[in-house]
């Protein structure tokens, strides 16, 4: 008996060894198992989060040290394994769960604290997002709760409102859930139009669970003429003790249970402060330095921000430093310089006088004579003018986005000679705008010619290799043909990318002369994937990589070949080698 039961549990230890063999087999590395194609056009990368979702994307549920994860179709779930957040794959630009493993914490902070000192450039910022929101591991010496509020952070610093929806769909649980949902309500609220911002926050998943996002649920059924399932979510989170007297005070009156309410101005947050407004006859509310930037944003859209008496100048300084610090829209200023009153012969001999009268006083007088100008001259040396007076004061931020949008109705085309230069220093280019000219393609010039359809076109390898083929062979009759940094990095790639490239091109000894830095190559041998695209990040900066130097277009993609971060050398090659009308 006692060997027959020997038996049986022998058999059963044997079935247990095999299955969890083949249970090891199919808990694989997603992020490594596919397949890369050879040419990774970058300009097909760009994937949008709302494509993701619409993909299919599988999303991380669990995952231990070695990279062995398991699959769920839904959002991450807390567990006492390492949870890893974000929004994309880490493969979509050539990295891995592990891209931050080998970097040191303090070394990530005081990049990322350095580049959100620089206005970077549309290719900057594409690149940043893509590595800074990347599911991975923290670096080291990070924990897992500061590197989810750095993603949270930057995301909220930029007004990224698309990934912070996208954020909270993929990601269930995490340290700053409840700031990352209140900024995407106040953002809702601050613009003034609730239909719009109801409509929005419906996206968000019936598993996110926050207060704040409930309470603003619970007021758009009130909104939407929906008393009873308001009734019902208010019963809900009143048992679930999240409601508070406040609110529902206010949710009480606003649904008729109840025909009185508080008339006290609530600024605990910025929903408690609009339920005020909206609940309070003849709402009056004097905004301070103090007042909180998305109260002064939602005064400023609700058109509930007036000034009575026209000649407080200190009221009109307020707002016009409100207004520099981007708590309200600049057009309320100029619509109250526009209200202050002036006799005729102040406006006839306004430049005489504004240097005598106050500084908002003057800003007023000279804007009005903008308005008043009847030639395109006289409209650019009021313009430069009033620029002068906003400086004198330090409240430019005001004036520059108006400067700009009047110089560009105007044209640079009607603007006089003297006033062309500053004009044009003066125009803003929107980077969300930018868009590459057509290429032009010149078989002259190695880095210029169709061998650049590979990277551009996703051209077939058959036809690149005989293109490559042909433009040596003409390029080797011209023996005055200089090979530039920007033909080398072309070649470069070519070779990465497994092309043929004639023998008699001596690759080595013509990128002899350009130097790495060596900093930068210390950071291959340490494998910091991520945090050398992050350098990477810094020396492109404000520029696109058409605009930087060859030598510098060439060892940024040297350095990305040889860590196999091939997407983001293409999108490099792509801005920074061919001709474009």
């Amino acid at each position: 008996m006692i060997l027959k039961n020997f038996s049986k549990f022998l058999s059963l230890l044997i079935v247990i060894f095999f299955t969890s063999q083949v249970y090891g087999e199919e808990k694989i590395d997603i992020w490594k198992n596919q397949n890369l194609k050879k040419n990774n056009n970058l300009e097909e990368s760009k994937d949008t989060p709302s494509k993701n979702i619409d993909k299919g994307l599988n999303y991380l549920k669990k995952i231990d040290k070695n990279q062995k994860i398991q699959i769920t179709d839904g959002p991450i779930e807390t567990s006492e394994e390492a949870n890893v957040f974000g929004v994309y794959d880490p493969e979509n630009y050539n990295f891995d769960l592990n891209m931050w493993s080998n970097t040191k914490a303090e070394d990530v902070r005081a990049s990322i604290k350095r580049l959100k000192k620089i206005k970077l450039s549309k290719t900057s910022n594409d690149i940043l997002e893509n590595i800074l929101l990347s599911f991975s591991y923290p670096p080291a010496g990070m924990n897992e709760k500061e590197f989810v509020q750095l993603k949270i952070n930057w995301l909220i610093e930029n007004n990224r409102i698309d990934l912070i929806e996208s954020f909270l769909k993929q990601n269930k649980d995490f340290e700053g859930k409840g700031k990352a949902v209140q900024y995407l309500v106040d953002q809702n609220i601050s613009q003034a139009n609730i239909k719009e911002g109801c409509e929005k926050i419906e996206f968000i998943d019936s598993t996110i669970k926050d207060a704040y996002l409930e309470k603003f649920k619970i007021y758009c059924l009130v909104f939407n003429k929906k008393n009873s399932q308001a009734r019902l979510l208010l019963d809900l989170l009143r048992e679930q003790n999240q409601s508070d007297k406040f609110f529902d005070d206010k949710i009480n009156f606003l649904l008729q249970i109840s025909d009185k309410t508080t008339n006290k101005i609530n600024e605990k947050n910025l929903l408690n402060f609009y339920l005020s407004s909206v609940t309070i006859e003849d709402f009056k509310y004097k905004p301070t330095k103090q007042t909180n930037k998305e109260i002064w944003k939602y005064l400023s859209a609700a058109n509930l921000i007036n000034i009575e008496d026209l000649t407080d100048k200190k009221e009109i300084k307020d707002l016009e430093q409100a207004a520099n610090n981007g708590q309200i829209n600049s057009d309320i200023i100029f619509n109250i310089y526009k209200q202050i009153p002036f006799n005729l012969n102040t406006l006839i001999n306004a430049k005489n006088l504004y240097q005598t009268i106050d500084t908002s006083e003057a800003r007023s007088l000279i804007y009005q004579k903008y308005l008043l100008a009847e030639n395109t001259e006289t409209q650019v040396e009021y313009l430069f003018l009033l620029e002068e007076l906003f400086k004198k004061d330090k409240i430019t931020n005001i004036f520059a986005e108006f400067l700009s949008d009047s110089l560009q109705k105007i044209g640079l085309e009607n603007i006089p000679k003297k006033y062309k230069e500053t004009a044009e220093s003066r125009i803003k280019k929107n980077n969300d705008e930018f868009v590459l000219g057509k290429v032009k393609y010149n078989d002259k010039v190695l880095h210029q010619s169709k061998i650049m359809k590979f990277y551009l076109e996703n051209e077939e390898e058959k036809k690149i290799q005989k293109e490559i083929n042909k433009v040596f062979k003409k390029i080797n009759k011209n023996r005055k043909y200089f090979f530039s940094a920007k033909d080398l990095a072309l070649v470069d790639a070519l070779v990465r990318d497994g092309f043929n490239i004639p023998n008699n091109l001596n690759i080595k000894e013509l990128s002899a002369k350009y130097d790495v830095p060596k900093n930068l190559l210390s950071l291959i041998e340490k494998k910091q994937d991520a945090f050398l695209a992050l350098k990477i990040v810094e020396i492109i900066g404000e520029d696109e990589p058409y605009q930087l130097d060859p030598e510098t277009i060439y060892f940024i993609t040297s350095l990305l070949n040889k860590m196999d971060l091939i997407k983001i050398r293409n999108k490099v090659l792509i801005s920074a080698l061919p001709q474009r009308v």
